[in-house]
């Protein structure tokens, strides 16, 4: 992955069809000593593969969001566009090299578009596994959730991608994400549309003063768009986890005055009491994501971030009545950014997740 953005130079391409991965192969390795000829300068890029799998006419519009992803690009991905009746294997490779910079090195990387057919899912593993680079981790996944390709896929790797928001069930795409989770580390791009909000939330905190705050936290309302229940559940199983408190299921009731929205309530057990859990549906929330977050305490100091035009307003009041307000960058890095943090994670650990996940599938039932 390259940190710094390059004026890209012109792709060498090679295409063929009713072809096989060992030809495949053979292609990469001959654009790239091909680009080795012209200068020594062009070096392939090693960090991570990418292998994912979406419906042919959607493959347009992945492309096109990993572009957005910046500089968070893979080194060698694979595309594997799935096709209705299809019985021949098809491919399309690329090699793009940024400009060598004078003196300097310029990484080169791979893509191979594949042409695949419903029946070269359940073995798709056998497909792609010659194509990857080895030594690499290799990141899995699937926008549109193909079960019989990822369970030939999860074979091959290192971290799966999923989005729990995308599901209609966010409680299905939890289950499904945890489900991963024994054989994979999982990125959960529902996890980290909610990353700013768990940052400026623990910052608030940090002060000294603050802290002691933490034990005394009776109330919590995190508001999300409507399809991003996930991303507000992990943010309060984050809370939970951290804090220690005892998750119960959540239940739901109609939100008063906003027709279409709903809320989720219920409290957590604490070591000296209770808090109250409400997660309600922002219908005017445009964006993915959550939409706001506030924090009661028994004595009477409160905190609430909301997303604004600018980032998010923050309002704070102290037990003395006294209130300040502010605005910090950060309520979203857009759906690009989200992508290109779910590509960096892949070749990051984070230990956060799986305990969040765990308290929200338990709030969710």
């Amino acid at each position: 992955m390259s940190a710094t953005a390059a004026a890209p130079a012109l792709d060498a391409v090679w295409s063929a069809e009713d072809t096989t991965p060992a030809a495949i192969g053979d292609a990469l390795r001959r654009l790239l000593a091909e680009r080795h000829a012209e200068s020594e300068s062009y070096a392939p890029a090693r960090a991570l593969n990418l292998v994912a799998v979406v419906e042919r006419e959607q493959r347009a519009e992945i492309l096109a969001s990993l572009e957005r992803a910046g500089r968070h690009h893979p080194s060698r991905t694979v595309i594997c566009g799935v096709q209705r009746g299809r019985r021949r294997l098809g491919a399309l490779a690329t090699m793009a090299c940024e400009v060598p910079p004078p003196g300097g090195v310029a990484p080169c990387r791979e893509r191979v578009e594949l042409d695949v057919g419903e029946e070269h899912l359940p073995h798709l593993d056998t497909v792609v596994d010659p194509l990857l680079v080895t030594d690499l981790d290799t990141l899995v996944w699937s926008p549109s959730d193909h079960p019989g390709a990822m369970g030939s896929l999860m074979r091959l790797a290192d971290a799966v991608l999923v989005d729990s928001s995308s599901h209609a069930d966010f409680r299905q795409g939890l289950d499904r994400a945890a489900s991963l989770s024994p054989a994979a580390h999982v990125v959960d791009l529902s996890w980290l549309r909610a990353a700013p909000w768990r940052e400026r939330l623990a910052a608030a905190f940090d002060p000294p003063q603050w802290r002691g705050r933490l034990a005394q936290i009776s109330a919590i309302t995190v508001r999300h768009h409507p399809s991003s229940t996930a991303s507000g559940a992990l943010l309060l199983g984050w809370l939970a986890d951290r804090l220690g408190w005892e998750t119960e299921p959540l239940r739901e009731s109609p939100a008063a005055g906003s027709a279409g929205a709903s809320t989720l309530e219920g409290r957590a057990r604490t070591g000296s009491g209770e808090v109250a859990l409400r997660l309600d549906a922002a219908p005017g929330q445009e964006a993915p994501g959550l939409a706001g977050a506030s924090i009661d305490t028994a004595s009477g100091a409160s905190l609430a971030l909301d997303r604004g035009p600018g980032g998010l307003a923050a309002r704070r009041r102290s037990a003395e009545g006294r209130e300040s307000s502010w605005v910090v960058l950060g309520a979203s890095r857009g759906e690009g950014g989200i992508l290109g943090e779910g590509i960096r994670q892949a070749l990051l650990r984070s230990p956060l997740y799986d305990p969040a996940l765990e308290h929200a599938r338990a709030m969710l039932g």
